[in-house]
């Protein structure tokens, strides 16, 4: 198990489609991802789960992965988050 804590960097937060571009990203792995903001932790690969976390711009959640290929699957996730989830 590999766990990463990151901060939100992009404007709106993670609202509807930046949660979509995550959860997709999570979908693509074959491990267990989970994002964890403050006492709450929902599974990353469930649109309704991350939006329910209702982390907004400069919050830190953790990003925890468990399984085949979990390095691989933080890093995406990660990176993903720090590019600012699609936002220009």
């Amino acid at each position: 198990m590999v766990e990463q804590t990151v901060t939100l960097k992009n404007r709106s937060g993670l609202h509807a489609r930046p949660a979509a571009l995550l959860v997709q990203e999570a979908g693509k792995h074959p491990c267990n991802l989970w994002i964890r903001k403050g006492d709450k932790e929902v599974d990353a690969k469930s649109i309704l789960g991350v939006m329910s976390l209702a982390v907004g711009s400069g919050e830190t959640i953790t990003v925890r992965a468990d399984g085949q290929g979990e390095e691989a699957a933080l890093k995406a996730v990660v990176d993903l988050i720090e590019s600012g989830l699609g936002e220009a």
